[in-house]
């Protein structure tokens, strides 16, 4: 396989004004672009370039630094833009709905942690809800690291490198996590994915 750039699932402005076009073009056509371009690259010649992008990522974690970085965050960024649309937020789904409580301690705490696991990533890195053993996890990484690694599956993630949201928010982290929460997750997406997950 190789990598491909995905369009956007909807306009540059849809997310405004809690993301705004300027951060999506230069985050996607810039900054995911620029993962896929030397993701192709150092793909070549690995032996891996008939494998999924998934076991790419598996595959090169700890073996292949520069191939796993571009590789994991091209992975990642595929799903980003999924996990958000215009008008997100709101009601989780029933079934998932269920599993937050029973796993996470119900809405509110999960998403007090989700947050904090966002806020307490140290440097560029990715908050997450995955799914490892059945059960639903809130997870962080480093860098383009992902749950793949760790044996479970992310259902949900969220880009907390600056380039995903200084442009809005300067510095405040916390804020644009709220807003990300908030206004902007794709809970059918989640759902789909969790239910991929848990078969």
């Amino acid at each position: 396989m190789s990598f491909e750039l995905p369009d956007l699932p909807y306009a540059y402005d849809a997310l405004a004004p809690y993301m705004s076009a300027e951060t999506l073009e230069f985050h996607h056509d810039k900054h995911h672009q620029a993962y896929v371009t030397k993701g192709n690259e150092l793909l070549a010649g690995t032996g891996l370039e008939g494998k999924s992008l998934e076991e790419i990522v598996k595959e090169s974690y700890g073996t292949n630094a520069p191939l796993f970085n571009n590789a994991g965050q091209h992975y990642n960024h595929i799903h980003f833009w999924k996990w958000m649309k215009k008008d997100g937020g709101g009601a989780v789904p029933g079934a998932l709905a269920s599993k937050i409580d029973s796993d996470l301690g119900g809405y509110d705490k999960f998403r007090a942690d989700f947050i904090a696991a966002g806020v307490g990533q140290f440097g560029s890195g990715w908050a997450w809800l995955a799914v490892k053993n059945g059960k639903l996890e809130i997870m962080k990484t480093p860098n383009g690291e992902n749950p793949l690694v760790h044996g479970a599956s992310p259902i949900l993630g969220v880009d907390v490198w600056e380039h995903s949201y200084y442009i809005d928010y300067r510095n405040a982290r916390p804020k644009y996590l709220e807003a990300f929460i908030d206004n902007m997750v794709n809970w059918d997406y989640v759902l789909e994915m969790y239910e991929a997950a848990a078969k």
